[in-house]
């Protein structure tokens, strides 16, 4: 099935899911220093919500997570902000033009970091590779998918592991490049252990107080993070679908889903 989007076509039936799903087992990616998810039936005295054991004609669980620590999530700047803001309230369109690059963090002392010139390069590489494709439009997301991509990355322990992140220049870069929705597979754009300086945040964001919020931050752009992108989706130029629950939140569980450009019509 193909719908238009401007003169582009997507088909919707090739969907390319690029979130990691909450499970309660051991499966399930933590990032954090909490526990894996609970999703367990309601108990009222001897009556159990679940249809196998007999009791009731529905399975009626509770899930408790954390949409920071347990898998693919988007937030907005109320993330870091002293005034309350929320994802909700935050992302109110749901379809982007988006570019998905492929880059290895540099060693930095004892970090891998992205930097500014890994997310150039990447995206002069795939704009080089994509030039036989006539896009000539602005992404508005930018999805990052860094090396190695192991597919451990769906259910990786990283707490106490410091793992990759997002240098303040690179997330400057990409502001000024005037993304607005930054999706990436790493637990945070920011350093595990940073002393809550949260400099890629406040940089992509551009919150120069998170007390007094200065006027020119963004309070439509959006950071996913924990996604997973398997190798055999390549590079260059897509149609992003970015989900989320209806949560009253400075973030939510999503579901980003990329689309293949299928045609492209004068």
């Amino acid at each position: 099935m193909l719908a238009k989007i401007n003169n582009f076509e997507i088909d919707l039936s090739k969907p390319i899911d690029i979130s990691i799903p909450l499970t309660n087992t051991d499966e399930n990616p933590i990032a954090w220093y909490i526990e894996k998810p609970v999703i367990e039936p309601v108990v009222f005295g001897d009556w159990i919500g679940k249809v196998s054991e007999g009791k009731s004609s529905t399975n009626f669980n509770n899930i408790f997570f954390n949409p920071h620590g347990h898998g693919t999530h988007t937030e907005c700047l109320g993330h870091i902000t002293n005034d309350f803001y929320s994802i909700n309230q935050s992302l109110k369109q749901f379809f982007f033009f988006a570019k998905l690059i492929t880059v290895e963090p540099e060693k930095i002392g004892d970090d891998f970091v992205i930097t500014k010139e890994n997310i150039s390069t990447s995206l002069n590489v795939t704009a080089v590779d994509s030039a036989s494709t006539p896009l000539s439009v602005t992404n508005e997301a930018l999805v990052i998918r860094t090396l190695p991509n192991q597919k451990d990355k769906k259910s990786r322990k990283y707490s106490n592991t410091n793992p990759p992140y997002l240098s303040e220049d690179a997330a400057i870069f990409i502001r000024e490049s005037e993304i607005q929705h930054l999706l990436i597979d790493l637990p945070s754009v920011d350093k595990e252990h940073d002393e809550g300086k949260l400099l890629a945040h406040k940089a992509f964001w551009n919150v120069k107080d998170t007390v007094n919020l200065n006027s020119d931050a963004r309070l439509n752009a959006t950071i996913t993070e924990m996604i997973y992108v398997p190798d055999e989706i390549e590079d260059g130029n897509y149609i992003l679908n970015l989900q989320i629950a209806s949560f009253e939140n400075d973030a939510s569980p999503s579901k980003p889903i990329l689309y293949k450009i299928a045609d492209f019509r004068l």
